[in-house]
């Protein structure tokens, strides 16, 4: 057995990967094809591109299992979270990054570690079998060589859904007269004021005509085989929740709870949408929940019939890629490694968790586990309490049908959900709890026992 780990793939769950088992003491191999293959959504050839959002969710550890999940990487030396906190950008109660600064270091870091050494070139086949300690985290782009030959290798034809792309908008585009800054609430997140979003203001008209106007704006043709492939619902293109009903938009990305037009306070808006810092330097700011499949001139001529966006120039328009991932239950053990061929270990979207973060935890147990096992250590997965042991739960048993019918695993992003209810909430005696504040109450249940739990795993782990 050698002593080198292959990471095939340097996106969020790979860079992750690679730089917890490099600080673990292993010598690692980072495979990346950009730089001499291109993707449709790729830009640049630095690692953890975020090609969707900059945002990375909810910061709030004590009330969001997002949050819960950003806290129990920091404490684990996540270098994703590390990097995310030097540049952040204001997005309210969240946490969102400069998305060229946030690669950029990534890469440079990656770059200079003297445990890593990165080959450029893709990965085509299955890796032969003298690597014998691999982590394959291509996530939803992998290339169509290297998912058919797992394909073949597994006996699945995999699943697939589209993440949505949403469009990002030249700040000084933007017409101000109409438009304001506030957060939901006013609330203050990390490196945020409780004015970090812009707010663009629907009367019942307006919103009216704007949904008229996805349903009838010419959207992307599929390919023959994209024809029948799901959308995830966390990534939902605009138009497609438009067509579940005229009214859901105002209950999702349009909703106008918690914000006040400050050109016209008394007047409630019917519908708000929401833009948000996509930069350091404030120049760009994406339509939050936008994704969408409609065409490049669709877009132009759709977004534009927001107030503030009638003269918005756009320096991205809107766009699909493809996510494929594994049937996990049925095909990974516990350590994330093939059944079939236990030298082989998944990370990322791959493996049926959606989202930036969850994506990066799954690298970072990954790494983990691949460096006990060429250190000849065993290694326990954090208990089922905690944000990182509930989604590994998730995608190697804990979901209810781990049957032949793979339609029945779906990605999932970090919830309270997946993890076991705490126990029951003792109530005050001679008090009676609202239902928001035993809302607040079971949410801290979780995200207490979590960072206890969390913190006794790690102890034990050394």
């Amino acid at each position: 057995m050698t002593n080198i780990i292959h990471i095939i793939g340097a996106g969020m769950a790979g860079s992750e990967a690679a730089w917890q088992a490099a600080q673990s003491g292993s010598e690692v191999v980072l495979h990346e094809m950009r730089g001499l293959t291109k993707t449709d959504v790729h830009k640049t050839d630095d690692f953890a591109e975020l090609v969707c959002s900059n945002s990375f969710r909810s910061d709030d550890k004590d009330n969001n299992a997002v949050g819960l999940l950003h806290e129990e990487m920091r404490l684990a030396g996540s270098l994703i979270m590390a990097v995310a906190e030097l540049h952040k950008v204001p997005a309210g109660g969240a946490l969102a990054v400069d998305r060229d600064g946030f690669s950029a270091e990534i890469t440079a870091r990656i770059s200079a570690h003297p445990g890593i050494k990165i080959e450029r070139g893709e990965v085509e086949t299955i890796p032969p079998a003298d690597w014998d300690n691999v982590i394959i985290a291509t996530g939803p782009l992998t290339s169509a060589k290297l998912a058919s030959a797992i394909g073949a290798l597994t006996g699945e034809e995999g699943l697939a859904f589209f993440d949505a792309i949403a469009p990002i908008v030249y700040r000084e585009s933007i017409d101000m007269t109409k438009a304001w800054f506030q957060s939901r609430y006013d609330k203050v997140g990390p490196g945020g004021t409780g004015k970090d979003y812009i707010n663009c203001p629907m009367d019942k008209a307006q919103y009216e005509a704007f949904i008229a106007g996805l349903l009838a704006g010419d959207k992307t043709d599929f390919k023959e085989f994209e024809k029948n492939t799901p959308f995830f619902d966390g990534c939902l293109p605009i138009e497609v929740m438009a067509e579940r009903g005229p009214e859901t938009l105002r209950h999702g990305p349009m909703k106008p709870m918690g914000l006040t037009n400050a050109h016209n306070p008394k007047v409630k808006a019917y519908a708000v949408v929401q833009l948000r810092q996509d930069n350091a330097l404030g120049t760009l700011y994406n339509i939050v929940g936008f994704q969408t499949k409609l065409k490049y001139a669709e877009q132009v001529a759709v977004f534009k019939t927001i107030p503030g966006l009638e003269s918005a120039e756009f320096a991205r328009l809107g766009g699909l890629h493809r996510n494929t991932f594994l049937n996990s239950p049925k095909l990974l053990d516990d350590q994330l490694r093939l059944k079939l061929q236990p030298r082989l270990r998944f990370a990322g979207q791959i493996t049926g968790v959606e989202g930036y973060v969850e994506s990066a935890a799954m690298g970072l147990m990954a790494g983990r586990m691949a460096a006990a096992q060429v250190q000849g250590r065993k290694f326990a997965s954090p208990p089922a309490t905690t944000a990182h042991g509930a989604l590994i739960n998730h995608i190697t048993g804990g979901h209810i049908a781990t049957t032949e019918s793979k339609s029945s695993f779906q990605p999932m992003n970090i919830n309270f959900g997946l993890m076991p209810p705490p126990p029951a909430l003792e109530r005050p005696e001679g008090k009676r709890l609202s239902y928001a504040d035993k809302q607040v109450a079971r949410k801290r249940a979780y995200t207490s026992r979590a960072m206890e739990d969390f913190k006794a795993w790690q102890a034990a782990q050394g």
